[in-house]
């Protein structure tokens, strides 16, 4: 059966999170139904991350299997014919090999999460950022940073149910930028990393963003990492401002 790779955005808002709920909207029910329209053997599909309710997506990568050969533009435009109305588009779809597996072959992740510092509540984008009332120091939040990269048991900043067999991972990057807006100022943190824990990203921005109102000096989130214990992350940040931006591959199946 050939195998085809789809390139994903939607917005999380409405749903319970990528994988099937039952009597719950996923984002993985809306797409399975939408190939179901146009596929009589209803392959399941895998995505090369799961994201949690309220997370965004504009890179999320999924494949499935298909009963005959599409044409990819036309594939992609028969899902997202019936995708309607969930916010949820396919970007491009790509024929791979057979061997090719949307989470297993993934070589990185990358990550965004945006971040409004004003007084003034966010309106127009209230559903993709973290809107906090005070002014952040932003270098502050990058020293901060500093001593997440590397390789390290993040136990700290993995959530309790978390099913990853191991709490050791390795941080690639955090990237942090303001960016003014009116009455404030946006803070955008890009991580990039080959895999994540679950709820790693949020637990990180949220004790960055102790550490940029002031409320920690940087050097406390080295003590965080190191007592291996929930209890000394900062709050997890909302899932709002949270985007999945990208998938790395050995080869771009999208190029």
């Amino acid at each position: 059966m050939p195998r085809y790779a789809l390139l994903l955005e939607y917005d999380g808002t409405s749903f319970a999170g990528w994988q099937m709920q039952a009597n719950q909207p996923t984002v993985q029910a809306a797409l399975e139904r939408a190939i179901a329209a146009i596929e009589p053997s209803r392959p399941r599909v895998a995505a090369a991350g799961r994201t949690d309710a309220g997370v965004h997506a504009v890179g999320q990568v999924a494949h499935a299997d298909f009963g005959r050969d599409w044409e990819p533009g036309r594939l992609r435009d028969a899902l997202n014919w019936h995708l309607k109305p969930d916010p949820v588009a396919v970007i491009a779809a790509a024929a791979v090999a057979p061997d090719f597996h949307a989470r297993f072959s993934a070589m990185g992740r990358r990550y965004l999460y945006r971040l409004l510092a004003r007084r003034a509540p966010a309106v127009c984008d209230r559903a993709t950022v973290w809107r906090v009332s005070g002014p952040l120091d932003i270098e502050a939040m990058r020293q901060g940073a500093r001593h997440l990269i590397g390789r390290h048991d993040f136990t700290t900043f993995r959530a309790a149910l978390c099913q990853a067999a191991s709490p050791v991972k390795t941080l690639d990057a955090i990237d942090i930028t303001a960016h003014p807006r009116p009455g404030g100022t946006e803070v955008r943190l890009r991580f990039a990393a080959r895999s994540f824990l679950h709820n790693q990203v949020r637990s990180m921005v949220g004790t960055l963003e102790r550490v940029g109102s002031g409320a920690w000096p940087p050097e406390r989130v080295a003590e965080a990492l190191a007592a291996r214990d929930r209890a000394a992350c900062g709050p997890v940040a909302p899932a709002a401002g949270l985007t999945l931006t990208g998938v790395v591959y050995p080869d771009d199946p999208f190029a």
